[in-house]
């Protein structure tokens, strides 16, 4: 369809002389006034913004590299046209079939791109995700120059997503990443992300910090920032630098169906790990109480001024918070010092705080503010791990549903189920969408309330045949299909 163009402006004609007497002066009189603004000399509109993050780009680009990793996936004895035993494989023998039909690969590697920081080029410290190296038979590291380096896990947490690993030599680069303080970072400031997306080495993109203290259900520890800066499959563990240098960040997931939404781990977050990690195994403070929000609805109902605090549902027994002296009902305010706003901010508290630590916990119980102290406990050993847990061809690691782990990931005491703690981005069921966290509540319409169950029935499932699943994620249930593999 032809646009509809109309000329606006007077009906008299002039000629071209006119034309340019009048117009050439006003064109210089506008290009001055553009000039004069600072147009053309190089300030920007915004007097803290960069002209160019040229030099910046050149000081941190060494100190990122680029992860791939290799994990071997082993494969079952291959099934035959008409079974493995019988007459058939009398009559042909073990061999004919792979001589006629090809030979079957018994295993297959799997590999996977990320992207990581460094911290201490002498040791070989490369901060990076979890789910980048988890499970990976072979590391390697490649520096911006070029050069590549073996490397292996020293720890990992999985409740934070991040991981610390070495090289077996020291990096040949001048310094590690300085590391910023993400407490001080302000909405609106200029941050850079550099990694390895869909295996684009040394991309570079900017934007600004959306937003902090963003829950998106990844885990119990939530408290990302957000940015508009691209981050995509590949950025995962790779910095989010702010205008200094320094990392303020682990770049970590995205928002899939939307555009400028990445979210990273704070490494304020990080540093606190750090030296657990170093020694290959994190330990975190135990209290022992499912909590719940303040809602505005509670809030009056406790008469409380405020919808704020951590609402006790629950205290178990024989742990910390029963010894004491925290009560169902009571709202928690206030922990070590620290005020207590949501649930998630309890959680993030407890588990930073050090095991055995007597600390003074404030609650308001019938109306009145009173002040208990607790010592802490450890938390109950995290059998959440992928080699803790059942691992089928669907590309799940499930475990049952206890106590701890419905603590750990806000499940009801009394809810029954097997637990997906792991998900294989490769597998059937990430292809799905299951999550992890999700709850599988039954297998072809029989319940599931423990690995047994699950083994159980999806051993009698047959391969390239669909498998209903009934899974609960939140507060709502639906079925889904997935289809073992073929062997």
């Amino acid at each position: 369809m032809p646009m509809n163009i109309s000329r606006i402006g007077p009906s008299r004609r002039y000629g071209i002389g006119f034309v340019l007497i009048v117009m050439v002066p006003l064109l210089f009189l506008f290009l001055g006034s553009i000039s004069s603004n600072g147009a053309d000399t190089g300030v920007m509109p915004y007097p803290n913004a960069p002209g160019s993050f040229t030099e910046l780009v050149k000081r941190v680009g060494p100190e990122v590299v680029n992860i791939s990793t290799t994990k071997v996936i082993k494969r079952g004895p291959m099934v035959r046209p008409f079974g493995n035993e019988g007459p058939w494989r009398d009559f042909f023998g073990d061999d004919f079939f792979e001589r006629f039909f090809g030979q079957m690969p018994r295993e297959r590697k799997q590999r996977s791109l990320g992207s990581g920081v460094i911290i201490d080029p002498q040791k070989g410290y490369i901060l990076t995700n979890n789910h980048v190296i988890a499970g990976a038979d072979e590391i390697t590291v490649r520096l911006d120059d070029g050069k590549e380096y073996n490397a292996e896990v020293v720890g990992r947490d999985p409740k934070t997503d991040l991981a610390l690993i070495r090289t077996k030599v020291a990096l040949d680069v001048d310094a590690g990443a300085p590391l910023g303080d993400s407490d001080k970072v302000e909405i609106g400031e200029w941050v850079m992300a550099i990694g390895n997306p869909f295996g684009l080495e040394r991309t570079v993109t900017v934007g600004i910090l959306s937003a902090k203290g963003r829950v998106i259900g990844a885990g119990p520890y939530d408290d990302f920032l957000q940015t508009d800066a691209a981050i995509n499959p590949g950025n995962s563990g790779g910095p989010l630098f702010n205008m200094k240098g320094e990392v303020i960040g682990i770049n970590t997931a995205i928002v899939a169906s939307g555009q400028g939404i990445g979210f990273a781990i704070p490494i304020n977050m990080a540093k606190e790990l750090l030296p657990q990690l170093e020694k290959g195994k994190v330990t975190r403070g135990w209290l022992g109480v499912s909590i719940q929000e303040v809602t505005e609805d509670i809030a009056k109902s406790f008469k409380l001024k405020d919808a704020k605090g951590a609402l006790v549902a629950e205290v178990m027994e024989d742990t910390p918070a029963k010894q004491g002296g925290i009560e169902r009902g009571d709202i928690i305010t206030s922990f070590d010092g620290k005020e207590v706003e949501t649930p998630n901010e309890l959680q993030r508290i407890v588990a930073s705080t050090a095991p055995d630590k007597k600390v003074k916990v404030e609650v308001i119980r019938d109306g009145k503010t009173r002040t208990l102290t607790v010592k802490l406990g450890t938390m109950p050993e995290e059998i959440t791990e992928a080699e803790k847990g059942v691992t089928t061809d669907l590309g799940l690691t499930v475990q049952t549903l206890t106590p701890e782990l419905a603590e750990q990931f806000n499940w009801s005491r009394d809810e029954k189920g097997v637990l997906i703690t792991g998900v294989d981005p490769s597998g059937a069921g990430a292809d799905a969408g299951l999550r992890r966290g999700d709850l599988i509540k039954e297998i072809d319409r029989q319940d599931v309330e423990t690995t047994e169950d699950y083994s159980r029935i999806l051993g009698k499932a047959k391969k390239g045949e669909s498998v209903l699943f009934l899974v609960k994620r939140g507060t709502r249930t639906f079925y889904i299909t997935l289809t073992p593999e073929s062997e």
